[in-house]
């Protein structure tokens, strides 16, 4: 519990840059476990060995996971970074995680990264068994000298998306669906609720949550969240915010079908999107992971990793939102006064319920 109200302090989900390509050959090491979706890193390079360990969802879930790699990546173009990724298993105990991280600490990887706060207490662990290696968690509140805790303020961007959708309801009722009640997805709730009110204190938020726990239910069911999501329309919602990784997919699914409108997370989900669907995104949260990973693998090798809290906002350029499709262009002014507003201090964001 004490973590998880450090947690809650900080953080609780940039267009991907996943596709591009290397200088020189690129493959992905092969292990268990190792993920076998195309080169992510080049081989051979002579820069940082990084290890790479997602949450539940895996590289493809076009959020946080995706954009750890793409964070990644950009450290294998400009930094010679070398990497290997390992994808956690449905429903796998939390030994296998602290196995994931010994492995990768036993093949030679420094830095390693744990991307999901699900991984707290097991680097937590894994770090003071080899306190010569650097750790970095995506969204955790893991202790110890060489770990560092990349934190996000995600109820600031959420609050911005909130007022985009505060003034481009039509029917005064907007939605929210998020893969667990807690201090991870809680932030993203909050900020939108509030940025919704302040530009229309008219409109309701209506919330629905997927699972009572952090697993394949909260943020790897697209049905769950195509259910979830037509719910929220058939009550009358016209705009639905997810924060709910790859069950995103299915908040999406629903907003075409039932021809409403739809705010992704953490990436810009608009680029991702199957064009039936792109009409539907009216903007997106973003949570740039990217950034922060490959921040912490070039301080790695510059030699200046901190241990502790490193937090992104909007004064950083760590969260935001996004514009693609131009659904939002003629109201771009008004969020961005809101922005303004939020980092001169002006505006205080709730991050709880």
């Amino acid at each position: 519990m004490r973590r998880l109200t450090k947690i809650a302090a900080v953080t609780a989900v940039m267009a991907l840059a996943v596709t591009g390509c290397a200088k020189k050959d690129t493959q992905t090491s092969s292990a268990s476990g190792s993920s076998d979706k195309g080169g992510l890193c080049a081989s051979g390079g002579s820069g940082p060995k990084i290890g790479l360990a997602y949450d539940i969802g895996g590289r493809g879930d076009k959020s946080f996971n995706d954009l750890a790699a793409a964070g990644t990546k950009k450290a294998s173009e400009d930094l010679d970074a070398t990497c290997k990724e390992s994808e956690a298993a449905p429903d796998e105990p939390d030994s296998a995680k602290e196995e994931r991280l010994r492995t990768l600490a036993d093949a030679g990887y420094d830095p390693i990264i744990a991307v999901g706060f699900v991984y707290t207490p097991m680097v937590t662990t894994v770090a003071k068994e080899y306190p010569k290696l650097k750790f970095a968690i995506v969204d955790g509140a893991a202790e110890g000298d060489n770990v560092t805790n990349l934190a996000f303020s995600p109820e600031q961007g959420s609050f911005l998306v909130g007022v985009a959708a505060g003034l481009k309801t039509k029917t005064n009722k907007v939605g929210f669906v998020g893969g667990v009640k807690g201090p991870i997805i809680d932030p993203f709730a909050a900020g939108y609720q509030a940025g919704v009110k302040a530009v229309n204190p008219k409109a309701t938020v209506e919330m629905k949550w997927l699972s009572d726990q952090a697993d394949q239910k909260a943020f790897a069911n697209p049905p769950g969240g195509k259910t979830a999501a037509t719910a929220l329309y058939d009550n009358g919602a016209d705009i639905v915010f997810h924060a709910s990784g790859l069950s995103g997919n299915g908040v999406f699914e629903a907003a075409a079908a039932e021809d409403k409108l739809a705010i992704g997370v953490d990436s810009d989900q608009y680029l991702t999107a199957p064009k039936d669907q792109q009409s539907h995104i009216l903007t997106s949260a973003l949570k740039r992971v990217d950034v922060a990973v490959y921040d912490f693998a070039k301080a790695f090798k510059d030699g200046t990793t901190k241990a502790g809290f490193d937090v992104y906002d909007l004064k950083r350029d760590g969260v935001g939102y996004a514009t693609s499709g131009g659904q939002i262009d003629d109201i771009k002014d008004q969020i961005d006064s809101y922005k303004e507003k939020i980092v001169s201090g002006e505006i205080k964001v709730p991050n709880t319920l």
